[in-house]
């Protein structure tokens, strides 16, 4: 287990590097309080045409940038929002803003306001890979934290969950005991924020969003550009339902559609992204001739290792002495699934371990060991998937969907979300209303829009995007072979169609993916041989 960052939550390596291959894979119940926030932010259909203000203004303080390892080039303060919009005269939260103006020396009056994953990620320290992404070429770029999370007041981190992960790496990962330790540290967390009294039903997408179009209230901003990742793309469509107002485009990027998003889901984008890095090893002949059947390979491998977890010694990445690790099948799979393991070495990676040479994955799982304590808001994750992303499918419709994806593996692996693990329990004791009715709602619009998907993605599964695009009528739709979870920091030619896209809205030039193929994969020789 590690921190999460999917779109679903995801757990994902630990200690962001900045380099520019890095990436980041039932009944609903609706209270009093959530039909009184749909008045306040209605969707197209209600609006009657005009933006409605709310009743609650929001507003914008400018302030000092804060502290980060890579200074942030431009000029910063926080927007100040209701916690609770069906509340008035409830307590405030400060989201913190940045403003990084364009490289160009005449930028485009339209700016791009960015929407990070997780969900409880930091978005101010994604800045660098936006630069390095050419996102502020033409255009300011606005970068705000979401509510919860590291750079906003309050925040929902949970180091009592970060603690449990670092010893994770030297438990079984799916064995109930481990459920019962991840259960008592996130009890621990959310007893300690409701004590302190945040309300925890108030971090959901729904909030998430009227703090988004408060931003460009507050920020006199007549038209803006929207780019999402992962569960930004959750969030970028839920705004784009509920806030359409002043909205020139939007860019979705490994896409999570708010109207499908569950645990069960998980299991179809897990087998997404692995058969397909398996296929395409089955297209380069010297890799089909040298892992040939790797979906047999893995399959063996998750069995032999559910049955009889290895126990190893593994030096995280990051440096530092060796630590306890476990690899049973349940920390195989999440490893491939959270691309721990470069896609391009899992085929060598499968066959070393096949032939009793689990070190890379060793390696992978020992980065959990590290975490920076207190920079992931598990809180926001946990209040955004128990609302919105576990009601309505029980434990056994997570067990079948698994079956269905990899027929033949035990049930202990099956039966966990890959990157949520025990979710049902975490959500009995994080005790937030269920907020389906409102948000697993399907998004349709005319704003021109572009739908990035990589095929190696086993987080966010390549077929959603076009799955979301059907809605989107002027949208454009594409794939990069051979990329994983968050596109646009791993391919050159994403960062093109995106700068293209926000040039010409309505006829991007994606002339660039017709050339473009998974890279090679790594080849390593027979054991025989070796």
């Amino acid at each position: 287990m590690a921190e999460q960052d999917f779109g679903t939550g995801c757990p994902a390596p630990r200690g962001r590097t900045r380099h520019r291959g890095r990436a980041r894979s039932g009944a609903a119940l609706v209270t009093a309080g959530l039909a009184f926030l749909a008045v306040l932010a209605p969707t197209p259909s209600a609006a009657g045409g005009g933006e409605p203000r709310p009743l609650v203004p929001a507003r914008f303080v400018p302030g000092p940038c804060p502290t980060t390892p890579e200074p942030v080039p431009g000029r910063c303060g926080y927007l100040e929002v209701p916690e609770n919009r069906a509340r008035r005269g409830g307590r405030t939260v400060r989201l913190t803003v940045a403003i990084v103006p364009a490289a160009s020396g005449r930028p485009a009056a339209d700016p791009v306001v960015f929407m990070t994953g997780g969900p409880g990620a930091d978005a101010i320290s994604d800045i660098p890979f936006l630069i390095d992404s050419g996102v502020n070429r033409d255009r300011d770029l606005i970068v705000m934290a979401q509510r919860g999370t590291l750079h906003s007041r309050p925040n929902l981190a949970c180091p009592e969950v970060d603690r449990f992960y670092a010893e994770a790496v030297g438990l079984r990962y799916d064995a109930p005991s481990t459920g019962r330790r991840l259960v008592r540290a996130t009890r621990a967390c959310r007893d300690r924020l409701t004590a302190s009294g945040v309300d925890l039903s108030a971090y959901n997408t729904t909030e998430n969003a009227a703090d988004f179009a408060d931003l460009r209230r507050a920020l006199g901003i007549e038209r803006w550009n929207v780019y999402g990742y992962s569960y930004g793309t959750d969030l970028a469509l839920t705004y784009l339902r509920r806030h359409p107002w002043g909205v020139r485009s939007v860019a979705i990027d490994s896409v999570v559609p708010p109207q499908v998003v569950s645990l069960p889901w998980t299991w179809d984008s897990a087998r997404e992204g692995i058969t397909t890095i398996f296929a395409a090893c089955a297209a380069q002949p010297r890799c089909a001739h040298r892992y040939p059947d790797l979906r047999r390979t893995l399959t063996e491998q998750v069995r032999r290792l559910e049955a009889r977890p290895l126990t190893v010694m593994a030096a995280p990445p990051s440096g530092g002495a060796p630590v306890r690790v476990v690899l049973d099948g349940g920390a195989l799979v999440n490893l491939l699934v959270a691309n721990a393991v470069p896609a391009v070495d899992v085929p060598a990676a499968l066959d070393e371990l096949a032939h009793g040479n689990p070190e890379r994955f060793a390696r992978a799982r020992a980065a959990g060991a590290t975490p920076v304590v207190g920079e992931f808001a598990h809180g926001l994750t946990q209040s955004v998937a128990c609302a919105e992303w576990v009601p309505g499918y029980a434990r056994a419709d997570l067990l079948r969907a698994g079956r269905r994806a990899f027929p033949g593996w035990p049930d202990s692996v099956l039966a966990q979300a890959p990157q949520l693990p025990f979710e049902y329990d975490v959500c009995r004791v994080w005790n937030v209303p269920d907020r389906t009715a409102v948000q697993r709602v399907t998004t349709t619009s005319a704003v021109p829009a572009l739908v990035l998907s990589g095929t190696f993605d086993a987080k966010t599964g390549a077929r959603w995007g076009a799955y979301a695009a059907r809605t989107l009528s002027r949208s454009t739709t594409v794939r990069i072979p051979g990329i994983g979870h968050w596109v646009v920091p791993q391919s050159p030619c994403a960062q093109r169609v995106l700068a293209s896209f926000l040039t010409q809205p309505t006829g991007p030039d994606t002339r660039c993916v017709a050339g473009l193929a998974p890279k090679p994969f790594t080849i390593t020789p027979p054991p025989e041989t070796a």
